[in-house]
């Protein structure tokens, strides 16, 4: 497909669709007026019906009848956010993209970047409407032995670009581009079948992307994470045939700049161990790696951006299995930092993996830890499958994720890590234990994290609620979404751009 800006404008583009915007309860402006115009007042016919409403998610498709060189006109709902925000247009977009490609269209127009923050020449805009067209436009088929689809689009054209603006514009377009598609790369690998991506797999994806990347890639099996001495690590993942992998991406030079670390969760099977998952839900468990798969797509896209930064990924990969040589509820392990740990529940396995890598990127020389996991069920009864839930020991860091989310369009919010829930993780025989009880239960798997960070700024990302979408949505496919990848890339851009990056413990 081919993105391009263009000073053209609704009035003369040329192709099967331009797509305009109108807010719920509003009356038509800008683009939308000005087609309507051409059409003979059609569209506030439409509007007067009530055909036309604004709503969230509304599509409404008018044949030109060659009053516009386009051929139709696809009229999408706004809510009522005005379109005032990344996240609306970038929905906004990907409805539209996917409605007007699976009806055929092959070129199209838009002008849905104008009602961005920032108006036509807003790089916010301009990222939002081609984000949003990718995430839109991909299938999620990746096992298929049969694709029959049509065609894909051919070209987006953003309409209505001054000519000065152009050169501005057709850079956002191309970081869009990046992190789009780093996007659905991610959703690729969290796709895919937990018989295909095993530790093993996602271990030799990380390297062919590093490698074409122009990323370092280290990958340490059983016998050298058992020398590191990540107890809690390997504790989970012995229970399975599958060797667990450690995963290391770097790229740039240790030096007296901030050194970012990325750490995502990768259990690339999660039956709950032990203490088994039920078996009407566990089919999708092969999704409890979205958060590596999040990490993997933003250092994708960071090393093709070739953002000025230093900054690492980790990701502890791993199945968790039963078997005769499970980890038991009742064990005590002792992870990488020193810290003995009581196992009550194997289903609290993912904040067991990620606090041994948490640690190990310090050990690393990370001046600052952001973790991306789907972490907890208790998230999705805080927030929903809406928004990721966010928390930290540094609140210029988390205010900076939080920044960059809204940046990229994504939904976050920021959850209290108040010393009264430590208490939750107290342990007679062990520093603390992996689950601190169902009340406030994503609150206290934060609080374990924090256990093994010290004083180093970090902020931890829960999507169990984002990560997966069990229905297609309008804007998007039934599946992985990507959740976090456009937060992670988006925070460092700010950090390459000269930030004001919080010092360790602020």
């Amino acid at each position: 497909m081919e993105i391009r800006v263009s000073t053209e404008s609704l009035e003369s583009y040329i192709g099967d669709a331009v797509v305009v915007s109108v807010n719920e309860g509003a009356s038509l402006e800008g683009a939308a007026a000005r087609a309507d115009r051409l059409l003979g007042g059609l569209l506030a016919e439409l509007v007067k019906s009530g055909e036309i409403r604004g709503k969230a998610d509304e599509l409404t498709l008018v044949h030109t009848q060659g009053r516009l060189p386009a051929a139709r006109v696809a009229v999408v709902g706004l809510g009522k956010s005005a379109g005032n925000d990344s996240f609306t247009v970038r929905r906004a977009m990907g409805m539209a993209a996917r409605r007007l490609r699976n009806i055929g269209c092959r070129r199209v127009g838009t002008t849905l970047h104008e009602v961005a923050p920032g108006g036509p020449r807003g790089e916010r805009g301009v990222r939002a409407a081609v984000e949003g067209t990718y995430v839109g436009l991909y299938r999620g088929a990746e096992r298929k032995g049969k694709q029959e689809h049509p065609e894909e689009l051919e070209e987006l054209c953003l309409l209505g670009i001054r000519k000065e603006y152009l050169g501005f514009s057709e850079a956002a377009v191309r970081a869009a581009q990046v992190v789009g598609q780093a996007t659905n790369y991610a959703r690729r690998l969290c796709n895919l079948p937990a018989n295909d991506m095993t530790p093993t797999r996602l271990a030799e994806e990380a390297a062919k992307m590093a490698e074409g990347a122009g990323l370092d890639c280290r990958v340490m099996g059983p016998e050298e994470i058992e020398e590191l001495g990540m107890g809690a690590f390997l504790a989970v993942a012995q229970g399975s045939d599958e060797p667990p992998r450690l995963i290391v991406l770097t790229r740039g030079e240790k030096g007296p700049r901030p050194r970012v670390a990325l750490v995502g969760k990768g259990i690339t099977f999660d039956s709950g161990g032990l203490s088994l998952k039920r078996a009407d839900d566990m089919h999708m468990m092969k999704r409890d790696m979205a958060g590596a798969a999040a990490v993997l797509g933003a250092m994708r896209a960071i090393a093709e951006m070739n953002l000025d930064c230093d900054v690492m990924a980790l990701l502890p990969a791993t199945e968790n299995l039963p078997s005769g040589h499970s980890y038991r509820p009742g064990d005590v392990v002792k992870a990488f930092n020193g810290k003995s740990i009581e196992i009550v529940n194997t289903d609290a396995e993912g904040r067991l993996v990620l606090a041994d890598a948490l640690a190990y990127g310090i050990h690393l020389g990370a001046t600052h830890l952001v973790d991306v996991a789907t972490l907890t069920g208790a998230c999705v009864v805080a927030l929903g499958h809406v928004a990721s839930g966010v928390m930290g020991n540094d609140n210029n860091l988390v205010e900076a994720v939080l920044d960059a989310a809204d940046q990229a369009g994504e939904r976050m919010w920021h959850l209290p890590l108040f010393p009264e829930y430590r208490k939750q993780l107290d342990s007679q025989i062990a520093d603390l234990r992996n689950i601190g009880g169902r009340a406030a239960g994503v609150i206290t798997a934060g609080w374990f994290l924090r256990e093994f960070v010290g004083d180093v700024s970090w902020a931890h990302i829960d999507i169990a609620g984002t990560a997966w979408t069990e229905k297609d949505e309008p804007h998007q496919v039934e599946g992985a979404t990507g959740a976090a990848t456009r937060t992670l890339v988006a925070l460092i851009e700010r950090m390459a751009g000269g930030m004001a990056w919080p010092s360790e413990g602020e």
